[in-house]
C-alpha cells in the first residue's frame, strides 16, 4: 500500500535536490519570465517600430501628408534628413527605410506627370523589409489619390462587408505568442524536470538507497510527479499573471483557476512522459536527445504554432493522442474567448484519459526498470 507520508517526504527531497541544482533553477526562471517576454516581442515577420528617414525636398502639403502618415506602431517617429545623412543611416543600420520626395513633387502630381518617389529598403531582415515596403507603397499611393480627389473616398462595392473582430480587436500578435510560449514551456519543463530527477538519482547512486528502503515504485514515481509538477504549476502561475498579463499586456478573458486546472491535468500527462523517457535514457545526454524527438512534434503539431486545420488529416488524428493538443485547445478557449467548463469539458476529459494512460505506461516501465536494477 502506498503511504501518503512517504510520498510527501520523498517529494520534499526532490524539491531540495532541485534547489541545489542551479542550472535547472536558472532554466525555470528564464522559461517563465524573460523567455516568454522575448518570444512575444521578437517578431521579425511583423513590422513594428521600424526606423524611417524622410528626405523631403518638396516641402508641400502633399509631401507633408505622406510623411505624417508614417506613424507608430508600424514605424518609429520619422526623421527628417538630407540625402547624405539618409544614405549614411542606411549604411550604418540606423534606418530600415529611406523615403526621398523629389523637388516639385506636388506640382508634377497635379500636372499629371507621374513623378517618382525613391524608397530605399534595408533588406537585412527580409520579411520586415518586404512588409514595410508594401506598407509604404500603399501609404504613398493612398495619400496621393486622396490629395487628387480632394477627399478620402472608398470605392463602392456590390456587397458591404462589416467585419467584427472578437477577443483581439487590434490583432496583436504578441497576445497569441505569449500564451503559446507559456504553454510550450509548461510542457518542456515538466518533461525535463521529472526525467532529470530520475536520471539524477541513477547517476548519483541514490536510487539504490531508495530501493533499500520499504518504498514501492509507485511512491517513488508519484513523489517525483507531484513535486516537479508543483514547481511547474507555480512557475506557470507566475508567468501567466506577471509576464503574460502584466509585462506583455495580454487581456485574459476567462477564468485563471479553470486554466490552472487544465495545467494540472496536462502536467500529470507530461510528467509521466518525463518519467517514461527517464527510464529509457541511461544518461542526461541521451535524455536530451529524446527530449528533442518528443518536444518538437508536441509543440509544432499541437496547434500552438499553426492551426491544426491546416495540417493533414492523418496528422490531426494522430495528434489527438498527445496531451498538448487538448491543452492548447482549452487554453485558447479559456484565456482568449472566456469559455467556461461547459465548453471545454471535452478537452478536460480527453486530458484526463491521456494522463491516466501515460501514468500507467510510465509506472509499468518504471517498475520494470526497478526490477532490472535489483536483479
Amino acid at each position: 500500500m502506498a503511504s501518503p507520508a512517504n510520498i510527501f517526504h520523498l517529494g520534499v527531497k526532490e524539491l531540495r535536490s532541485l534547489y541545489r541544482d542551479p542550472a535547472m533553477l536558472v532554466l525555470i526562471v528564464w522559461a517563465f519570465s524573460i523567455g516568454i517576454y522575448v518570444a512575444a516581442r521578437a517578431q521579425p515577420e511583423v513590422l513594428q517600430d521600424a526606423p524611417v528617414a524622410i528626405v523631403d525636398q518638396d516641402q508641400t502639403p502633399l509631401s507633408m501628408r505622406i510623411t505624417d502618415s508614417l506613424y507608430p506602431p508600424h514605424f518609429k517617429k520619422f526623421v527628417l534628413a538630407s540625402s547624405r545623412d539618409a544614405d549614411l543611416g542606411m549604411d550604418n543600420g540606423r534606418y530600415s527605410f529611406s523615403l526621398e520626395v523629389p523637388p516639385d513633387f506636388e506640382r508634377d502630381v497635379v500636372a499629371g506627370k507621374r513623378p517618382a518617389v525613391q524608397l530605399n529598403v534595408d533588406a537585412t531582415l527580409v520579411s520586415q523589409a518586404f512588409v514595410g515596403a508594401g506598407y509604404i507603397q500603399s501609404i504613398v499611393s493612398g495619400e496621393v489619390t486622396d490629395f487628387m480627389q480632394r477627399h478620402r473616398s472608398v470605392p463602392p462595392l456590390p456587397v458591404e462587408l462589416a467585419p467584427r473582430i472578437l477577443f483581439n480587436e487590434n490583432l496583436t500578435q504578441t497576445w497569441f505568442v505569449a500564451v503559446m510560449e507559456l504553454i510550450n514551456n509548461v510542457t518542456m519543463l515538466s518533461i525535463i524536470l521529472t526525467g532529470a530527477a530520475l536520471i539524477r538519482e541513477r547517476e548519483h547512486g541514490t536510487i539504490e538507497h531508495l530501493l533499500a528502503m520499504p518504498l514501492t515504485p509507485f511512491e517513488i514515481m508519484v513523489s517525483k510527479i507531484w513535486s516537479m509538477g508543483l514547481v511547474v504549476l507555480i512557475a506557470a502561475t507566475f508567468g501567466l499573471q506577471i509576464m503574460v498579463r502584466g509585462a506583455v499586456g495580454v487581456a485574459i478573458s476567462g477564468s485563471v483557476p479553470l486554466f490552472l486546472l487544465g495545467v494540472t491535468l496536462s502536467l500529470l500527462a507530461t510528467t509521466s512522459m518525463g518519467i517514461f523517457l527517464g527510464t529509457v535514457a541511461r544518461s542526461m545526454p541521451q535524455f536530451g536527445l529524446l527530449i528533442i524527438l518528443v518536444l518538437l512534434p508536441l509543440e509544432v503539431l499541437s496547434g500552438s504554432l499553426t492551426p491544426r486545420e491546416s495540417m493533414p488529416a492523418l496528422v490531426q488524428k494522430i495528434m489527438l493522442a498527445a496531451p498538448t493538443t487538448h491543452f492548447v485547445s482549452l487554453a485558447q478557449a479559456i484565456l482568449y474567448r472566456g469559455a467556461g467548463f461547459s465548453v471545454v469539458w471535452p478537452q478536460f476529459l480527453a486530458l484526463l484519459g491521456i494522463a491516466i494512460s501515460f501514468f500507467t505506461a510510465a509506472l509499468v516501465r518504471f517498475r520494470l526498470s526497478i526490477e532490472t536494477m535489483q536483479s
